[in-house]
């Protein structure tokens, strides 16, 4: 598909509690409001192919704190996956929102689904890509504790990941299991170039263990709590085939939450930014978007 400038980005900012946020936004101003939020270590620019293919939509991807463009928490702040969600419900008041549809990718997707079962009125519908919510976790409680103390401060000692260049960053990210190509396209808004090669954006505070992780209970009470429309899209070379728990989480809400929609599409855990399938995402996206909140 030739989008031609309509591909093209606007770069926008806000300071919410202090915190600076920047991220990119897509389509008309007076669309279907739309909050976009990234997986972990990623950054608004993830959705640079999916975004312009939503139509009719005003699509605004956010750099979640300490990723991409967006500042650093403060040194005593943390990087749970709740800690995010006064400032997203902050932002919708920036942006005059009063309710959007999320869509959510990776640990982006679990946000929005937080965000979903806490502020239900601000959501009418939710997107979740290759993810949905939280493994259940039953480890001890202090253990899981003990760990985020130390991992956040060896995190926070060791600073920012280095690069010799551009393609140091995609073989690493590579060995991780991303494509080159997704790499690739993640590179400019992830680095920053310095002196003698390049350093991550992100905090490396990201990097470390959660203070607390949710049990099985809790998980199946977040997805009750989902009052929205739910598409999970989920890509079939993705978590599914990498972390076999993530059948658990796409039964669970089957069975949890109201109104839930599933559909997989080929792809790794990036599809999303694969050309060949992000026009078929989009269609699947506007068509779940039609049916629910126009029918």
């Amino acid at each position: 598909m030739d989008m031609g400038g309509a591909t093209d980005p606007r770069e926008r900012s806000w300071e919410v509690d202090g915190l600076r946020f920047a991220g990119l936004e897509w389509g008309p101003e007076r669309g279907l409001p739309v909050l976009a939020l990234h997986g972990w270590m990623d950054h608004a620019g993830s959705f640079a192919e999916l975004a312009p293919r939503l139509e009719g939509c005003r699509v605004v991807a956010l750099d979640l704190s300490g990723h991409g463009l967006s500042g650093h928490r403060a040194a005593h702040a943390t990087y749970n996956i709740w800690d995010d969600l006064p400032q997203i419900a902050g932002l919708l008041e920036q942006l005059g929102w009063r309710s959007c549809v999320l869509v959510g990718h990776s640990r982006g997707a679990i946000i929005s689904g937080l965000v979903a079962a806490t502020m239900p009125d601000r959501v009418r519908a939710l997107v979740s890509l290759d993810s949905l919510a939280p493994y259940p976790h039953e480890a001890d409680a202090v253990e899981t504790l003990a760990a985020f103390v130390e991992e956040t401060r060896k995190q926070a000692a060791r600073g920012p990941r280095r690069f010799v260049d551009v393609e140091d960053y995609v073989r690493r990210r590579s060995a991780q299991g991303n494509s080159p190509e997704s790499s690739r396209a993640l590179a400019g808004r992830a680095l920053e170039k310095t002196a003698d090669g390049f350093v991550l954006r992100g905090d490396s505070r990201l990097f470390a263990s959660s203070a607390m992780k949710l049990t099985r209970p809790q998980v199946e009470e977040l997805l009750r709590a989902i009052r929205c429309p739910v598409l999970n899209i989920w890509a079939e070379e993705g978590s599914l085939a990498a972390r076999p728990r993530s059948a658990e989480i796409a039964k669970l809400g089957a069975e949890l939450i109201a109104d839930y929609v599933r559909a997989d599409l080929p792809g790794d855990h990036h599809f999303h930014m694969d050309p060949e399938v992000a026009g078929p995402m989009a269609d699947t996206i506007l068509d779940f978007l039609r049916r629910r909140l126009q029918g």
